[in-house]
């Protein structure tokens, strides 16, 4: 494609579906063995995590969590190094991904709304391998907290574990971090919240006893384990929804023996409150945190805590991973399954004093660890750098396994860049955020060379523009720029246009 040809995205489709057709999985439906026996179906392990930031050993990151499963995962597949949610809230995003729908399709712009009463003829991506032959079960939190989907499921007999935030009891202790009275910008010092449930509930550590034998994310291990040797024998798309790293941050006391949080850095633009630098627009920043420091500032100590229990909490995630995957190999099932790690959105951990992921159009936000581990691709054990969507992975895994494509599907198929991740892929990603559920309050696009956000209906609220070679996204180039912010305001109000 030359630096001056723009295509629509439904072009880009077809050209890269054209381009791909050939190529599917050793074992896909179409292939077949020697002496004309058909290739059984390859397998799907799905794993998800909830509210964790690319903040792994495998990623370059601040902090890099120990992570040794989830790094080796990635060296057996293709690490997609800037892969973007839709939105920065797990209902919307995970209603997106497995439905192969943009939220202004799916109308779900908020943690409420259940996407299946409004569309109850769509196909999720389980249930399309379902009604393909598949048996398709869960374990854990797949769909959002509270919310499910039958028709994804062939059985929902085993599912087991968590489905809302693992906010339920625990096998533990739990530390309060001291609730201290931190001055806000304009140096006032407002009383400390009211002890309600949501406020206390971010104040706390949970430190689970044992190996965490007592929590959900142990269990959600064991029915996934169980689940795959049930069902080693017949294709599979098992699904396996941890909640960890999401708030309060919970882990086994030698997960958190891991790290010092003398040793932790903060970042260059931590803020004890939710702070809008100088140069960008109000709306860049909530004023208040919706996971933790509910309503009160973070001193420099207990932000390092905070941090380091969420820290904590990404081991022991990967540990739980690393039981699921031990026992892929033990069955033998790794040469014929597609293993998938992902992220429903990403976090701020002190950025600019934000202390979640509502709200936030920044980097940390929106960009979410992707990892498709395929037998037999030659992109594997590489990192692809191009900017691709969570919106992808449903006609990805639709093309590895050989199923018919589902015409309604808004991605793209990575399967050009699970063969060579280097390759050619000029298409921007889009996330939104909306402070009701109803209306579009911010868009954000991201390419290769920029993320630029502008918020309020056509960009009324303002707007930034962002260097990635800025990594600490310190300074808004808006202004410096307009031709470039032109051009990425035009995509952003043509996508946020769908919305009506």
């Amino acid at each position: 494609m030359s630096s001056t040809q723009r295509w629509s995205r439904r072009e880009f489709l077809g050209a890269v579906a054209a381009a791909s057709a050939a190529a599917t999985l050793p074992g896909a439906a179409a292939a077949q063995a020697p002496g004309g026996a058909p290739h059984r179906k390859p397998n799907v392990l799905f794993i998800m995590s909830d509210d964790m930031r690319v903040e792994l050993g495998c990623y370059a990151s601040r902090f890099a969590a120990r992570t040794p499963n989830i790094d080796a995962l990635a060296q057996s597949g293709v690490r997609f190094d800037r892969n973007y949610c839709q939105f920065p809230l797990c209902n919307p995003s995970r209603a997106s991904l497995l439905t192969g729908r943009t939220p202004a399709n799916t109308g779900v712009l908020g943690n409420r709304s259940d996407f299946r009463k409004a569309h109850p003829d769509w196909t999720t991506l389980p249930q399309l391998f379902k009604n393909n032959g598949y048996v398709t079960v869960r374990a854990g939190k797949i769909y959002h907290g509270g919310i499910d989907d039958a028709q994804s499921w062939s059985t929902t007999s085993d599912a087991g574990g968590p489905t809302d935030d693992g906010s339920g009891p625990a096998v533990g202790h739990i530390m309060e971090v001291p609730r201290a009275q931190i001055p806000m910008p304009d140096g006032e010092l407002p009383p400390l919240p009211a002890d309600n449930a949501r406020a206390a509930y971010s104040d706390r550590i949970v430190i689970l006893d044992g190996n965490g034998e007592g929590h959900g994310d142990y269990h959600t291990a064991d029915v996934t384990i169980g689940n795959l040797r049930r069902y080693k024998d017949q294709p599979f798309f098992i699904a396996c929804g941890f909640v960890k790293p999401h708030s309060p941050p919970t882990a086994p006391q030698k997960f958190f023996d891991l790290y010092d949080p003398a040793k932790l850095r903060l970042p260059p633009d931590f803020a004890a409150w939710p702070t809008v630098p100088p140069g960008f627009p109000s709306a860049a920043i909530r004023k208040r945190n919706a996971d933790l420091f509910i309503g009160r500032g973070a001193s420099e100590s207990e932000a390092r805590e905070v941090i380091r229990a969420y820290l904590a909490a990404i081991s022991w995630t990967d540990w739980n991973l690393g039981r699921v995957l031990a026992e892929v190999d033990r069955l033998g099932l790794r040469q014929n399954t597609v293993i998938v790690f992902l992220v429903d959105h990403g976090y701020q951990l002190g950025e600019k004093g934000k202390w979640s992921k509502a709200g936030s159009l920044f980097e940390m936000g929106t960009r979410v660890p992707c990892i498709i581990s395929a037998p037999g691709m030659s992109g594997n054990g590489q990192t692809c750098p191009r900017i691709v969507q969570s919106l992808d992975l449903y006609p990805t895994l639709v093309e590895l396994c050989g199923l018919p494509a589902h015409s309604e599907n808004e991605g793209a198929s990575l399967m050009p860049l699970l063969k060579k991740p280097s390759t050619v892929w000029d298409q921007p990603a889009y996330s939104i955020w909306s402070e009701d559920g109803k209306t579009v309050h911010g868009v954000a696009v991201r390419t290769e060379q920029w993320r630029y956000a502008e918020y309020g209906k056509e960009g009324a609220g303002g707007a930034m523009l962002l260097d990635p070679r800025d990594p600490d996204e310190l300074k808004n180039l808006a202004g410096d720029h307009p031709d470039v912010c032109a051009g990425l305001s035009a995509l952003a109000r043509k996508y946020a246009a769908q919305f009506g």
